[in-house]
């Protein structure tokens, strides 16, 4: 990991402050920056969002899916995992601990829409910094590429319907036309322009040239990522300010969530006779979020100063920090999870 990434939550943290201090210093930009829509996408955001995502759909590799086949078992358990336990769970959870214990201490009105944020959390299936974790325990890197290239490919067609799905149960109107707005903007579109881009640079470079490109964008796409958390806290900061308590209980859902999911993918490897190598990403994979999709999905859906915006940014605030922690898990690990 680069310093940068290895602090992120830091650098989070800081976006906070800033973005509260500068929300209430400059509330005519922001204002401005808010009503930069056209169909309830902001432009601003947007451009952010593709800076963000772009270059790490550039790590993916779709070739790879023809791998698959060499680790079907631990590919089969974060498939499980990623589209039958993660986002129904975080459905329950988020009912639970926001709907019902923490419902008094939220603001009035505000459960269904942090419930909403956090199932867009859980329904999106981590990318490229699972790369980042699977290297850090030693993963098995082709299933590694394969499983991330596999999600990518169904995220395109089971987001907007399993999101649709969870909203329903948690009785949150979804705009249909938004939903898929969504999904082409933040999914098909940068998932194209990332392989055409790819597909070009292989070709006239190969593999040195494309891991130059994604050493140049790396930095920008973290900074979109901070510059884009500085906006929707310069908008939430007043509902911030009067109920600091909230991120706090915000993330204890999705706290539960990652060490839950975490332990099925990586018992259910264990239980199954995959190889550590293979089931300690699956157990990362299984774990953590495409947190920039729901952040923009949120976005989009339920607008910057949204509850929903606010709980997908909770998880990025608590994603590395967190994701380390299993990574040392199942280093630590190891010998009961080759002792099946």
């Amino acid at each position: 990991m680069s310093l940068f990434e290895r602090y992120l939550s830091l650098w989070v943290a800081l976006c906070i402050v800033i973005g509260i201090a500068l929300g209430h210093a400059l509330p005519g930009a922001f204002a401005a920056i808010a009503a930069a829509e056209v169909a309830r996408v902001n432009l601003v955001v947007a451009a952010l969002i593709w800076l963000m995502i772009i270059p790490m759909l550039l790590k993916i590799d779709f070739g790879a899916l023809g791998s698959v086949r060499q680790h079907w078992k631990g590919v089969g358990v974060t498939l499980f995992v990623n589209w039958a336990v993660k986002p129904f769970s975080m459905a329950l959870l988020g009912t639970v601990f926001i709907g019902w214990l923490f419902a008094p201490l939220l603001p009035e009105g505000q459960a269904s829409s942090y419930i909403a944020g956090l199932i867009l959390l859980a329904a999106a299936p981590c990318t490229a910094m699972v790369f980042v974790w699977s290297n850090l325990c030693d993963g098995e890197p082709t299933y590694t590429l394969s499983q991330v290239a596999l999600n990518d490919l169904l995220m395109i067609f089971l987001f907007a319907p399993l999101v649709a799905l969870l909203l329903g149960v948690a009785s949150v109107t979804v705009p249909w036309d938004t939903l898929l707005l969504s999904v082409v903007l933040y999914i098909v579109v940068p998932v194209i322009v990332a392989q055409l881009v790819r597909a070009a640079v292989l070709a006239s470079g190969g593999q040195l040239a494309l891991d130059r490109l994604l050493g140049r964008l790396g930095p920008a796409s973290l900074v979109a990522l901070l510059a884009t958390l500085i906006l929707l806290f310069g908008f939430q900061g007043e509902q911030i300010v009067r109920q600091p308590l909230v991120i706090a209980l915000l993330a204890v859902p999705i706290l539960i969530q990652v060490y839950f999911n975490a332990g099925i993918a990586y018992w259910l490897s264990r239980r199954f006779g995959v190889a550590w190598c293979v089931a300690a990403p699956a157990a990362l994979i299984g774990a953590s979020n495409f947190f920039e999709l729901a952040v923009a999905a949120a976005i989009s859906l339920f607008g910057l100063h949204s509850g929903a915006a606010l709980a997908t940014v909770v998880g990025v605030l608590v994603e590395v920090p967190v994701m380390l922690s299993v990574v040392a898990i199942v280093k630590r690990t190891r010998p009961w999870c080759e002792a099946a």
